[in-house]
């Protein structure tokens, strides 16, 4: 079967733990205890209901708040597909959660409550998931139970993301109308909507196209770990351990070893279950190469006919995530790219981006949550590809060498 990886996203309170739990409950994704232990802690509590948010939201805090604030990942099936869903925290103060969460997302559920309609929030996660390179955005207007079931209410919210969507260059835009708590359209169509003629929400799961967290248009392998086995029971070798970026890895290829541009051969491919003739993303492998050259982490084997940018500046759509302090020119960071990291300088922001309006505003610094188009100068030459190109080649994160915080995730254009 086919896996599909999405990630639901939006503003705090907007139903995303409930909606999640909506759909274990009813796939019959729970053990037994698992229920029982939530029925315990909703009746603890004084619910008149099964709290089913309470099935993601496993932390003290998360739980003693209602609010998700780390990401939490969970796993179902279905007779026709596998999931893995990353449940993201709402709160604008976890947007780094968030954006870990969208990382590696081939969808993203962005959920609305239908009497609010779309908030900041609900903008800014939606703009972050399409410049995370996700492709397809499924607003779900939840609590319509609370609007009555109202048709022009959703009407409503559903023009004013569609445009939203439009504007950002979001390629595929689907919404639908739920009630999570009630599990209207959730699992089974709901008898109290019968003007909306889509498919429910686990349907639609089941038909979306999967893998684009996956694909990047050349093969990429960024080496994690050299290993030189020390053992009398082990036939001495030098081999490179890492994960497959991009495109395909075979025996018999001839790779370019960058930023050295060495050209060598692959002779082995090994899985943790053993040989293989290829590998593909997101494999974890390790290669041995037919030539005795100096690779280290932070190398990167890719193809000769196919070189990724070498270069010691980069420019980059930045989201901030630091509460303490701005982003400001002349600053410095150490870079996270791949398996490697490099001191940066902020030479400059050229703009910010209002994530209502889209439009372009000059900045002298970026704050807490902001997004803007920032300019860096590195200590050592990177290998990169451009985001839309390849997801892991093309992002980065940025890190407070004082306090080793990730204080800012950025994506290269």
């Amino acid at each position: 079967m086919s896996m599909l990886r999405f990630a639901t996203a939006g503003s705090v309170d907007d139903g995303k733990s409930t909606l999640i739990g909506r759909l274990l409950y009813d796939t019959k994704s729970l053990f037994d205890d698992q229920l029982a232990a939530v029925e315990a802690v909703s009746h603890a509590r004084g619910d008149d209901y099964t709290d089913l948010s309470l099935l993601t939201d496993g932390l003290r805090a998360e739980r003693e708040q209602g609010i998700t604030i780390d990401v939490a990942y969970r796993y179902f099936s279905t007779p026709k597909r596998k999931f893995i869903v990353a449940d993201t925290p709402g709160h604008s103060q976890y947007t780094r959660n968030m954006v870990t969460g969208a990382s590696t997302a081939d969808l993203a559920l962005i959920l609305a409550d239908a009497r609010k309609g779309l908030v900041e929030q609900s903008r800014r996660h939606a703009i972050l998931c399409t410049l995370l390179g996700v492709e397809h955005l499924v607003l779900c207007v939840n609590k319509m139970d609370l609007v009555g079931f109202d048709r022009d209410r959703f009407e409503e919210i559903r023009a004013e993301f569609t445009e939203y969507a439009r504007q950002i260059g979001t390629k595929q835009v689907t919404v639908l109308p739920v009630s999570a708590l009630r599990g209207d359209n959730v699992v089974n169509r709901s008898e109290n909507m019968p003007w909306y003629d889509g498919p429910p929400l686990l349907e639609l799961l089941e038909s979306a196209p999967a893998g684009s967290a996956d694909l990047g248009t050349g093969t990429r392998f960024p080496v994690q770990y050299v290993i030189r086995p020390q053992s009398v029971t082990v036939t001495d070798h030098r081999s490179y351990a890492g994960q497959v970026a991009g495109g395909v890895l075979r025996t018999g290829d001839e790779v370019l070893v960058m930023p050295s541009r060495t050209t060598t051969t692959i002779t082995r491919i090994d899985s943790p279950s053993g040989p293989v003739t290829e590998a593909r993303p997101p494999m974890s492998v390790t290669v041995q190469l037919s030539d005795k050259l100096d690779v280290s982490r932070g190398d990167l084997l890719c193809p000769p006919q196919d070189v990724p940018t070498v270069a010691g500046e980069l420019e980059a759509l930045v989201c901030w995530m630091d509460e303490t302090a701005p982003l400001v020119p002349q600053q410095r960071y150490v870079l996270k790219h791949t398996t490697r990291r490099v001191r940066a300088s902020v030479e400059a922001i050229d703009h910010q981006l209002d994530i209502n309006t889209l439009h372009e505003t000059p900045a002298a610094e970026l704050t807490c949550n902001q997004i803007g188009r920032v300019r860096f100068r590195l200590t050592a030459p990177l290998v990169f590809d451009e985001y839309r190109r390849n997801r892991t080649l093309g992002g980065f994160i940025l890190i407070d060498e004082s306090t080793n915080h990730t204080v800012g995730a950025g994506i290269i254009v």
